[in-house]
This record gives structure tokens, C-alpha cells and sequence, in this order.
């Protein structure tokens, strides 16, 4: 069967083809990257699809990311409820700020795992912001003076 195809499929002639075939590149940098800093960080790939999932398929997301992959800062070119990228990573700095109480920075005390953690929390409060806000809000539910 597969050499009745082979037959019947029409044969193109690269010489006569015009004008150039422009592949972009920067989408491929940007996975490239991501999967990096999330084996550095040591997600699992599931976990990491998931993530690149949500920033790919999201414009401001993935315009973020690749500002984030670019500058190792972040752009907060938008909010959701007034809550920017940054203030998801001081939470996340906030929640696994344990340096005071055990006395040592555990493997989730990372810098880039951080910033993947606020951009996993930005899409999921993209879908659910009551959800993340009143969480943010709360704090870690510490007493405090």
C-alpha cells in the first residue's frame, strides 16, 4: 500500500521553488530553556508540560516568559485582580521563606523554581482568581502582630 502512495504523490522540484522558507526559532529557544530550568529545579516532566502548556498557549504568558528567559527579571506587562508576576513570586519568596525558622534554604528556596511557581500560580489564577486571591490575602496563616 505505502508504494501506491509513493506513486500517486506528486514530486515538487525545490529549483523551481521561490522565495525562502523562514523558520522562527524563538519559540524553540523558549521550550529549550524552560525544560532546562525545570530539570535545574527539578520538576518532573508532567508537572513542566502542564506549565508549558499554559504559557505557550497564552500570548501575555508566554511574552512574559520569554522577557523572564531574555532579562532573569520580571516584565509585568499585566495583572490579574491587581496581582502582577512579581507580587506571585514575593509570595512564593513569602511561603518558602524559611531561612529564619529551620535555619537552612530547603531545595524549594530557589530562585528560578520561584519564579516557575509564580508563573503556574499567575495561570491558575487566571482561571480562578477568587480562589488565588483570597489565598494570597490570607498569608501563610501565621498569627502576626
Amino acid at each position: 500500500m505505502a508504494g501506491c502512495a509513493e506513486k500517486n504523490r506528486k514530486q515538487t522540484d525545490i529549483s523551481k521553488m521561490s522565495g525562502n522558507i523562514i523558520i522562527a526559532t524563538s519559540k524553540l529557544k523558549a521550550c529549550s530553556f524552560f525544560y532546562e530550568l525545570c530539570d535545574y529545579c527539578g520538576y518532573d516532566r508532567q508537572w513542566a508540560d502542564g506549565l508549558w502548556g499554559g504559557i505557550v498557549t497564552d500570548d501575555m504568558m508566554y511574552d512574559e516568559f520569554v522577557y523572564y528567559a531574555e532579562n532573569h527579571t520580571l516584565k509585568d506587562s499585566f495583572d490579574v485582580c491587581g496581582y502582577s508576576l512579581t507580587d506571585l513570586y514575593v509570595f512564593q519568596m513569602d511561603k518558602y521563606n524559611l531561612i529564619r525558622e529551620i535555619g537552612k534554604n530547603p531545595v524549594e528556596c530557589n530562585k528560578e523554581r520561584m519564579v516557575l511557581n509564580a508563573f503556574r500560580m499567575m495561570l491558575d489564577m487566571k482561571a480562578d482568581p477568587e480562589t488565588y486571591v483570597k489565598r494570597i490575602e490570607e498569608g501563610r496563616g501565621e498569627d502576626r502582630i
